[in-house]
């Protein structure tokens, strides 16, 4: 019988050396907890220096169609990027929609490009501990460039910069009124701001307020105007990306570590709390007689 150890460094070894198979096997035993996952995890060199961007913004700003121009120029150059895709989950079968993947078909039988997606697993900001361990075996790999989508609820904005290097925040003519409520946290983690389908009207107008927010506030941050189904303005994002994908955030370290180490102890604390036998406890209760969600909750604590 082969063992353990030699199967983990097999698989570890396919992954270095530019198997998408093995790569895809790897993401479904970390996403599934499927041993030996953990044992995967503690074996992998990861490749700190791979750039990670995180691309997020509200539903509807184009970022999928996004992510597919940039792919096609990175592509162009024969960069090998992989894109980790993190989808809703569905609130009825825990599983991920999937959206994000359908829309980047044209991409699947190139073979400098991986695309993966990830549900969010009832995560309320949009992240959840998978995401993390799933970009690390990305980065074992031999990516040029990573990039995460994430699905532009909640706190997914400020949550993926614990994950990427650069963040991308992208919007649409349509934000208007909302430019306002940008300042409120997304402004200390978004290093550009994509305003796209640019040929809208008032695009300009807002790409402007956007500048003009920034330098009030004395913030270097670049606006780009983009029209992603038509490739234009992405020749431009793509140069800031490849140019800016070296350098770090400022935020430390340290602190990313613990928030990973936090989010990662916590799933696995919660690993025994099963939300098919959650619901089906509830509904026994409650056709048994009245139902307590506290007295509930305490029995499971």
């Amino acid at each position: 019988m082969i063992s353990r150890k030699f199967d983990i460094e097999k698989l570890r070894n396919e992954i270095s050396s530019g198997s998408f198979l093995s790569l895809a096997r790897a993401l479904t035993l970390v996403e599934n907890n499927i041993e030996p996952a953990g044992e995967l995890l503690k074996s992998l060199i990861i490749k700190s220096e791979t750039p990670v961007i995180g691309i997020t913004g509200p539903p509807g700003a184009g970022k999928s169609t996004l992510v597919n121009a940039i792919l096609a120029e990175f592509t162009k150059q024969n960069k090998s990027v992989a894109v980790l895709a993190v989808d809703p989950t569905s609130p009825f079968n825990f599983g991920s929609l999937l959206g994000d993947r359908i829309r980047m078909t044209k991409h699947f039988n190139n073979s400098n490009v991986f695309i993966r997606s990830v549900a969010t697993r009832g995560s309320l900001g949009g992240m959840s501990a998978k995401t993390i361990e799933m970009v690390d075996v990305l980065r074992s790999a031999n990516f040029d460039l990573i990039i995460i989508e994430t699905v532009g609820v909640g706190q997914s904005e400020i949550e993926v910069a614990g994950l990427a290097d650069k963040t991308i925040l992208v919007l649409v003519p349509e934000a208007g009124d909302e430019i306002q409520h940008i300042k409120s946290g997304l402004m200390e983690v978004a290093q550009a701001f994509v305003v796209n389908k640019a040929d809208r009207d008032g695009a300009d107008a807002y790409a402007g307020k956007l500048k003009k927010m920034l330098n009030e506030q004395h913030q270097e941050i670049p606006v780009f105007k983009t029209i992603a189904d038509k490739d234009l303005g992405i020749a431009e994002l793509c140069d800031w990306i490849d140019n800016a994908a070296a350098t770090k955030t400022a935020i430390d370290k340290n602190f990313l570590l613990a928030e990973h180490a936090y989010q990662l102890i916590m799933t696995k604390r919660m690993l025994n709390i099963d939300k098919d036998k959650l619901l089906s406890e509830i509904s026994r209760e409650r056709r048994e007689g009245e139902f307590n969600l506290y007295g509930f909750i305490e029995k499971w604590v």
